[in-house]
């Protein structure tokens, strides 16, 4: 299996080149295309508060501060992947309406790369990360800073869809690792991790099962073992209870988010 396209949103700010370097490096082992999609602020959700009257002077002005911003933030998007060494790249700049065009390209992407900060909602980027994860439900890498492809993964395992999702989506870049180990819980749902170390074996990657008989969330027990192991990527599905419940109550992919370490690959 192989993927042809990484896709890597951008806001124009400081994040990108983070974001960029990361796909990048997703992308080689595979000779994928890297895009990265400038993802403005779209003036069609402004307009609507501003009323029949929006044409007027201050709104008016408004309007121009908006589009001022983003020409000068898709400058300074071009500028970051111009500054990535990859050849294999492009810059796809999204317009009105930008939630669209964010869907559609995501759709035609393998994996969708972020930094740290929007999976936290943090930035211009945070509605970004959950549109694509939970509305399109298209599987994202967030990176972290010790991203390298190739080394120890870690496939967390409960037997529901939204880890199984995750687990097969996966699989390229499982084959590219060095080891693979499932982390499956005790006291999850009824599942046989076997059954997953045989569907990897069918396919030529070669895995072993852990269990985490440790006490406790589920979550904390996820990052402990990724430490032991030296795990650099993480595979997990990403919102397995309602948002709302997870908002609330917090949840398994909201320790997982929180966390330094290590990078995640999600799906819901």
């Amino acid at each position: 299996m192989s993927w042809a396209r990484i896709m890597a949103p951008l806001s124009g700010g400081a994040g990108d080149r983070e974001a960029i370097k990361a796909a990048a490096m997703l992308a080689e082992p595979f000779g994928a295309e890297l895009a990265g999609v400038y993802t403005p602020a779209d003036v069609a959700d402004v307009m609507p508060w501003m009323g029949e009257g929006f044409l007027g002077g201050v709104q008016t002005t408004a309007l121009e501060s908006l589009r001022e911003a983003a020409a000068v933030g898709e400058r300074h998007a071009q500028a970051a992947m111009d500054a990535c060494p990859y050849p294999k790249k492009s810059l796809v700049s999204l317009k009105t309406p930008v939630w669209a065009g964010l869907s559609a390209e995501s759709r035609l992407s393998d994996v969708v790369v972020f930094s740290n900060d929007p999976p936290r909602g943090r930035g211009p980027l945070a509605e970004s990360f959950q549109q694509i994860v939970v509305d399109e439900q298209r599987p994202v890498l967030i990176a972290r800073e010790s991203l390298s492809i190739g080394g120890v993964m870690a496939v967390a395992w409960d037997g529901g869809k939204e880890a199984s999702r995750a687990a097969r989506l996966a699989l390229p870049l499982l084959e590219k690792a060095s080891q693979v180990v499932i982390l499956a819980g005790v006291k999850a749902r009824k599942f046989d991790p076997a059954r997953l170390q045989a569907y990897y074996a069918a396919r030529g990657v070669t895995s072993e099962v852990q269990l985490l008989e440790e006490p406790g969330e589920v979550g904390p027990c996820l990052l402990k073992a990724c430490q032991r192991l030296s795990a650099n990527i993480l595979v997990a599905g990403a919102f397995g209870h309602p948002r709302l419940q997870e908002f609330i109550f917090g949840g398994t992919t909201r320790t997982l988010l929180g966390a330094d370490q290590p990078s995640l690959f999600l799906s819901h």
